[in-house]
């Protein structure tokens, strides 16, 4: 480590350090050298609060796969929507954890692509191999993983520079009726833990647009992230009295419970090695499909979330 990485801070943990120079969260280092995968002058250090000197040589060693018994029977497959020696990117199924915490009992993501034997980046540890960005359980689409280090640091960081996102399709109770900007300081709420909600001072910012498509009883809307905080989507539209169908956290608990009706439609990233944009669409569900039928005439539905017609409605390309 030169004289240059101490700048502007003569003393910086190993953790800030890491996370920075991998391009990863301040969790996902801590992570890393918990799991032995960071060296301090050829030792390996597990010590998230080490305060590194003028000198010190750090390495990363990732972290080897070990063949790991699934102990569940995996009967649906994924569908992959991109697939190359970098990334990989799946339509994930509404339903499925993406990957292990204190609170999953059952298999995950994580599991799945473990089991199909894809090569995953080891950077985030065992149990989040691959893993740069996550679904909520309930939400169905594109996702994208990374299958070599390399990647996972470029989409890392693309995620914090909104090089990398998503567009969302969401069937709401009530109808917006133009184009609108939520812009507000999210944080825990806190008359309830589980969720997140607008606050008056604190918490950390976030913007989002949302687009109408077509309405009837219910509305489908178009969503774009322009932060991505925990969910961001449906605390938004909590704060303008809106709630998505199938939300019983944020909605009425006596509403439609099959599952939250939200999916990550349109992924774009810029590939890790090319450089080139590559934009990733991933097809509604059945459930979705057989709610928006009962609602809507199919051929509206494609009509309007056909994807040159659908960039268009926001103004960009991303």
């Amino acid at each position: 480590m030169s004289q240059e990485d101490f700048k502007e801070n003569t003393k910086l943990r190993i953790d800030s350090f890491v996370s920075q120079w991998l391009c990863v969260s301040k969790n996902q280092a801590s992570q890393a050298i918990k799991n032995h995968c960071v060296c301090v002058n050829q030792k390996p250090c597990d010590k998230n609060g080490l305060m590194l000197k003028i000198g010190d040589c750090v390495e990363f060693v990732p972290l080897k796969q070990e063949a790991t018994e699934i102990k569940c029977c995996f009967d649906e497959e994924i569908e992959v929507l991109f697939e190359d020696e970098e990334i990989l990117v799946l339509n994930k199924p509404p339903h499925w954890v993406v990957h292990q915490a204190p609170s999953v009992k059952e298999a995950t993501l994580v599991d799945y692509l473990k089991s199909k034997n894809f090569s995953l980046s080891t950077i985030s540890g065992e149990e989040r191999y691959g893993i740069v960005h996550r679904l909520d359980k309930q939400t169905s689409g594109a996702i994208a993983i990374a299958k070599t280090n390399h990647a996972h640091q470029a989409l890392s960081e693309q995620l914090k520079t909104r090089a990398m996102g998503r567009y969302y399709l969401a069937i709401i109770d009530l109808p917006i009726k133009e184009t609108m900007e939520v812009e507000c300081f999210l944080g825990r709420n806190p008359n309830h833990r589980l969720k997140i909600a607008k606050l008056k001072s604190g918490g950390r910012y976030s913007k989002s647009t949302f687009v109408p498509l077509l309405s009837k009883q219910v509305s489908l809307i178009a969503a774009k992230l322009h932060t991505g905080r925990t969910h961001q989507i449906r605390a938004h539209l909590e704060s303008v009295s809106r709630h998505i169908i199938g939300d019983t956290l944020y909605g009425k608990s006596d509403a439609y419970q099959t599952r939250l009706m939200l999916h990550a439609y349109l992924l774009y990233l810029i590939h890790p090695t090319t450089g080139q944009r590559i934009e990733i669409q991933a097809p509604l569900f059945g459930d979705m499909l057989g709610f928006l039928n009962n609602n809507f005439a199919l051929e509206e539905v494609y009509e309007v979330i056909n994807q040159e017609h659908f960039l268009h409605l926001f103004g960009d390309r991303v």
